[in-house]
């Protein structure tokens, strides 16, 4: 199941949460349901909560003005779809395209989606010395891209949740490194 879209007060997109977290922030009574899933309902004793898929905040939360999607190891992942920048299998690890022992840093064009097999095998050389090629190029993903990839959603994909994005969303795809 996706997460479900956290909207400030000001209906501005926020962010994404789980569906647990997303029930217990309505049940708290710090956010509403703006928009529910048609046919899915949470059920408990004596209760009964449709599945969320877009909640708003009761109060108003001041963020600071992003230019930049922050940089996680969880969203290099979800950037990269879970899928390893070296053999294309499923990645569950983060890789250093410049290892951080020899100065690399934690951002977006530094860093790769790996299988564990194949970030072993780098090890602590750059994908050049360990004769290794990338099958795509990171990218830094914009917030509403970063946004976008966080609810699970591609470019074209926003469906019923259109009305609560930020217009136009454009997310970039992983470009295929020329050979």
């Amino acid at each position: 199941m996706r997460n479900t879209l956290v909207l400030n007060a000001s209906y501005e997109p926020l962010s994404t949460v789980s569906l647990q977290r997303a029930v217990v922030l309505v049940l708290q009574d710090k956010a509403v349901v703006e928009q529910a899933h048609p046919l899915r309902v949470v059920r408990a004793t004596g209760l009964s909560v449709p599945v969320p898929r877009v909640i708003r905040l009761q109060r108003y939360v001041r963020v600071p003005f992003r230019q930049r999607a922050p940089w996680s190891r969880r969203g290099v992942l979800v950037r990269d779809q879970h899928l390893c920048a070296y053999c294309g299998r499923r990645a569950t690890t983060v890789d250093h395209l410049v290892p951080k022992s020899r100065g690399g840093a934690d951002s977006w064009l530094n860093t790769v989606a790996a299988c564990a097999e194949d970030n072993q095998r780098k090890a602590d050389r750059t994908p050049e010395q360990a004769q290794m090629v990338l099958l795509r190029r990171p990218f830094e993903p914009t917030p509403e891209a970063s946004l976008m990839l966080a609810l699970g959603l591609r470019a074209g994909e926003a469906g019923e949740l259109a009305d609560w994005l930020p217009q136009p969303v454009s997310v970039s795809a992983s470009q295929p490194v020329p050979a």
